[in-house]
């Protein structure tokens, strides 16, 4: 079998989630290893996510210091000896740490490397110092790689520093968010009911959420979630429950109205992917990711500002579009699915180890 390596700091979150549901998946086909750090987000039992077949190497130096050219260094050569004992035919590098030091330990010349960012860091941060030095190194490492991401919108953002880009779609697994979802009893609710889901960061824009709930004092607003900015949700009518067990946090949303996502970008968010197979109204900003799952109009709507989604949430109000959610759905069954993103992968891994 063809050997693929995937390595991974950013091993948490959304990006753990993609990360060990790929190596699941290939694992029929490849002999996959998998090259991780633990990070404080990382589940404690998460060896028990991923498929005993998968073959789990933990990198020493990663999880240190940013930007730190000792422990940098110590890391390239880390990966570069883990790359002579497997000798793999594709290096899979997932998100911005992993994918620049491995840009840095590897050479595209030598054998397929592809690097996926899952949601690009300049854009997902905002503005400033931090912000910038990314962006910096995107520019200055994009051809040392296949640059391979979720969507079209982020391969657009790719094509501005990588010559060599492609893009597949992530997906939900539908087998276990069913499961998840049998039995859940919707949280009723008295009044219309606009929700969010995550964490109440930057990336999220939790000021626009709260100016949208300002200008809709009516409907109820619920964040499904907590974070360091909280306080800037201060509308009357927003709800912050905190974090949520699963199936706390799905029967809420079964029993709301429409799901809100104003981030500043995605790579693909899972919690809009889910939202829709649930057959939520999905309001999404204007924005990387975003743009490429919700076409406004069809399947949601595309806002860009918060006069937008209050007023597509008032004519909801009023006349629900029952059409659009059941079109998301429908996009979930046809291309947002693991089944269709395992298959994408599979022959996309044949081809590149081809050469």
């Amino acid at each position: 079998m063809k050997k693929i390596l995937m390595i991974c700091e950013a091993f948490g979150g959304g990006v753990f989630t993609y990360v060990s549901q790929l190596c699941n998946d290939m694992c029929g086909e490849f002999d996959v290893y998998l090259a991780y750090s633990v990070r404080s987000q990382t589940p404690k039992d998460y060896k028990k996510f991923l498929d005993k077949r998968v073959h789990l190497i933990e990198v020493k130096n990663f999880g240190k210091s940013l930007l730190n050219i000792v422990n940098d260094v110590k890391a390239i050569k880390e990966l570069r000896a883990i790359d002579k004992e497997i000798n793999p035919d594709v290096i899979h590098l997932h998100s911005s740490i992993a994918g620049g030091i491995g840009r840095l330990a590897f050479s595209v010349k030598n054998k397929p490397v592809l690097y996926t960012p899952h949601g690009y860091a300049h854009i997902l941060m905002g503005s400033g110092m931090k912000s910038h030095v990314y962006k910096f190194a995107e520019k200055l490492l994009g051809n040392r790689a296949i640059t391979l991401t979720c969507c079209e919108s982020e391969d657009e953002e790719a094509k501005k520093f990588s010559k060599k880009t492609a893009y597949i779609e992530t997906g939900v697994n539908l087998k276990d968010l069913s499961a998840a979802l049998d039995g859940i009893e919707p949280v009723k609710n008295d009044k219309f009911t606009v929700f969010s889901l995550g964490r109440i960061c930057v990336q999220k824009q939790p000021q626009v959420f709260n100016k949208i709930a300002e200008l809709v004092p009516e409907a109820r607003f619920l964040w499904i979630g907590d974070g360091e900015l909280r306080d800037q949700l201060t509308a009357p009518n927003i709800e912050i429950t905190g974090w949520k067990p699963r199936h706390e946090a799905l029967a809420m949303a079964k029993g709301a109205d429409a799901f809100v996502l104003c981030s500043l970008g995605e790579a693909i968010a899972m919690s809009l992917i889910e939202n829709m197979y649930i057959k939520k109204l999905c309001l999404v900003s204007n924005t990387m990711g975003n743009k490429s799952v919700i076409k406004d109009g069809v399947n949601g709507y595309v806002c860009n500002k918060a006069e937008e989604y209050a007023e597509r949430i008032k004519s909801a109000m009023q006349s629900f579009p029952d059409e659009l959610p059941k079109a998301a759905y429908n996009d979930v069954m046809e291309i947002y699915n693991t089944d269709v993103m395992k298959s994408k992968f599979v022959s996309y891994y044949n081809t590149l180890s081809k050469g």
